[in-house]
Formats: structure tokens, sequence, C-alpha cells
């Protein structure tokens, strides 16, 4: 097996929890934490790094870890990834769930078996149920809110995380991503928030819409539940068998700790 790993601590939990050590590779420029790649590639010799899979008898890859859409350099384009290219492009044009599908695309084209983390490690993806603090009758109102506001999002291919208080979205994953949101949450003026003591909010996060969950599933871990609490929220809300949470004992301490619930919705 060979994990394709990116930026963040993902990576080296997936490793950790795996009998066999996989050969890890990693895009240039997306090394992920505490773990070092066996080796890099990048999107302009594609076709050489697939070579190279096959080369050390890789079957299976599995995906873990963040990256950005690199820029490509036409210089370092060898004859064969040139002619794989207008796929990407024209997939990246499309969006990043487009993307990501021709990702799993080529490499199931070149014989090579992509799976899943809930496959490799179920553990990481926690079932339904409520994981520390108890949600509130309106917490539920405002989880099934943002889950609709999430849909929404996730079909037009913009985010995968929405903030809701008493109804009112306070703010919706984009581009930036998860923290981004949370710090501009917790930068809004009083005055545009609703009274905390009916309900102080949540933050939801959520795969899209018929997303392959092969690859790019959410991710949330202690560092959320710091950003939700310094939001001033109340807890987070997931969809259960569908969100990567990083040391959930650890995020059940710091949420017990800072009065949040944590719930696989």
């Amino acid at each position: 097996m060979a994990v394709i790993a990116g930026r963040g601590a993902l990576p080296a939990a997936l490793v950790a929890g795996l009998s066999d050590r996989p050969l890890v590779a990693c895009l240039d420029g997306f090394a992920p934490d505490g773990l070092t790649p066996d080796v890099s590639f990048r999107i302009e010799r594609l076709m050489p790094f697939l070579d190279l899979l096959a080369d050390r008898g890789i079957s299976d890859v599995t995906f873990a870890g963040a990256v950005m859409r690199p820029r490509l350099d036409p210089a370092l384009i060898d004859p064969a990834t040139a002619q794989l290219l207008p796929r990407l492009m024209a997939a990246m044009a499309r969006g990043d769930d487009a993307t990501l599908r021709e990702v799993i695309t080529i490499f199931e084209e070149f014989d090579l078996n992509v799976i899943g983390l809930a496959d490799i490690a179920p553990g990481l993806l926690p079932g339904p149920g409520v994981h520390a603090g108890r949600p509130t009758a309106a917490d539920e109102a405002d989880a099934t809110r943002a889950a609709t506001i999430v849909a929404a999002l996730g079909a037009v291919d913009v985010g995968q995380g929405a903030v809701v208080q008493q109804g009112l979205c306070l703010g919706v994953e984009t581009l930036a991503g998860t923290d981004a949101l949370l710090v501009a949450v917790a930068a809004l003026p009083a005055a545009l928030r609703p009274d905390p003591g009916q309900g102080r909010g949540l933050f939801y996060k959520a795969p899209k819409p018929g997303q392959d969950l092969r690859i790019d599933l959410p991710t949330i871990g202690i560092a959320t539940v710091d950003r939700v609490a310094d939001a001033g929220l109340g807890g987070i809300a997931w969809a259960a068998d569908g969100v990567i949470c990083l040391d959930l004992t650890g995020m059940q301490v710091r949420a017990a700790a800072r009065g949040l619930f944590l719930w696989a919705r």
C-alpha cells in the first residue's frame, strides 16, 4: 500500500494505526506533520510517479492530508504527463470535487485500487452518538439548519462547514477553510449575534452531497474544539461516519474542559 500524504497530522495518525508500514509519498511542498515521506512527486511529472508505484509493487493507495492546488511549471512537464494534463486542467475548471474524482480515475486506470480511510482506519470516523456534553433542543434545531446549509454549499462545491446560532447562519466555510471561518465568527460584533442565553450555536461539518468518500473527507481535531470555544459557540456537530476526528479522546477532554458538546449526528 501507498499513502498519498498531504499536510497536517492525519497521515501520521493513519500510518501509526496500520500493521504494516506503507510507502509514504507526498506532493512536493505539502509534506505531512510528524512523518517523513519516502518519496515526493510533482503533478508535472505524474506519469513517472505512477510508474514508480508500479515498480515498487504498489496495488493499493489511500489519500490522507490537505493539499492546495499547486502552481504548475511547464518546464517540468514530461511528454507522458503532458497527455494527462488536459484532463486534469478541465477537471480543475469544474471545481475541487471534479478534480479529485479525475485523480481517482487516473490512478484506477493504472491498476491502483483507491481505498477510503473508512475501510482501513474506521476508528478515525466516529459513528452516531454524543461524544461529549449534551446538545439541547435548540442545538438540534441549529444542527438541522446547518446541515441544510452545508448540503447546499456542497452541491456547488464550495465548502463542508457552517456556523449556525438560533437558526441564523453566522458564517460558511469557503476556500480559506475551517479555521478562517471560526476566527471570522469570533470577530463578529455582539450586535450581529443572537443572545447566547437563548442558545450559543454550533459549528457543523459534513461531506459534500454525492462526494466520493475515498478522498478529501472533512477533518476536525483538538484545535477545532478550541476555535469553536473561542468563537463563543456551544459545540460541534458533524455527519456520523463521514468526518475524520483526529484524537477523539483528546477532543473529548478539551470539550469537557471548555464546556462544549461533540455530536456525531
